[in-house]
């Protein structure tokens, strides 16, 4: 697919999208784009088990987005699995790991998916803020129709909470004037249509010792208690005398309906 979205030095210019099964060459550059991502997130184990199947077992379902200046090289991505939801049930409270467990247990029993969920979209550093993410949404949105599902669900990682100690049950519904998200990220969801369901409490759980948390941050997590660690949507809990460390991060899950 071709979207037109932002260039170099600020001109528009065509920016074209593809499937990984499309554009199996860019599985490398897929790997090695640089992101955001805070050094602790890259620990999860239900990540670190899963994520690399993604490209051998669903390639249909991650875009590529490729610089028009420079072929070869990724301006965006977007990961998506699709799971099985019995009818009748809510999304689960287990988030993005539970997404990616679901749509693993589907494809290893057999069970016909019937939801596809988003897994990660993101932006190289010196584009963000240039509308890739919405142009990725849409597109994701668009490749989930393609393939015949109704529904496109995200576990949203709202980035712009900076209050650990808030609940996500009150910042998710937080709105500015014109009735829009505060948070940057349930924003783009919103505007392009998507409707926020439900908070999943324990999206993604990251467990460590002491030692690998003071790695993973620079913090010392040489006592116990709760740890504010930046870019942690809520505070580490840790228990020094035992010597682990685990955090639980709630997402927001937003629905989109994609017309198929």
């Amino acid at each position: 697919m071709r979207l037109i979205g932002s260039g170099t030095q600020g001109r528009l210019a065509v920016m074209h999208i593809a499937t990984l099964d499309q554009r199996p060459d860019l599985v490398g550059a897929l790997w090695d784009m640089p992101t955001v991502w805070p050094e602790f997130m890259r620990h999860d184990p239900i990540s670190n088990l899963y994520y690399g199947l993604c490209t051998e077992q669903w390639p249909e379902y991650i875009l590529v987005a490729e610089d028009p200046d420079e072929p070869g090289r990724l301006l965006a991505k977007g990961h998506s699995v699709p799971f099985f939801l019995p009818e009748g049930d809510e999304l689960p409270i287990d988030g993005w790991d539970g997404a990616l467990r679901r749509a693993v247990r589907a494809r290893v029993a057999g069970d016909k998916p019937n939801i596809v969920s988003a897994i990660e979209i993101a932006v190289r550093p010196d584009r963000q803020g240039t509308g890739l993410s919405a142009l990725m949404l849409a597109a994701m949105r668009d490749n989930a129709a393609r393939l015949g599902f109704a529904d496109l669900v995200a576990p949203v990682r709202p980035n712009g909470a900076k209050d650990p100690a808030e609940p996500m049950t009150s910042y998710a519904y937080r709105t500015r004037d014109d009735g829009l998200p505060v948070d940057p990220w349930l924003r783009v969801h919103v505007r392009a249509g998507g409707v926020i369901e439900k908070i999943a409490t324990r999206s993604m759980v990251i467990p460590g010792t002491c030692a690998e948390w003071r790695d993973w941050t620079g913090l010392p997590f040489d006592t116990t208690g709760p740890v504010h660690v930046p870019k942690a949507l809520t505070p580490v809990h840790a228990d020094a005398e035992h010597d682990w460390a685990v955090y639980v991060e709630p997402n927001v899950w937003i629905r989109h309906r994609t017309g198929a």
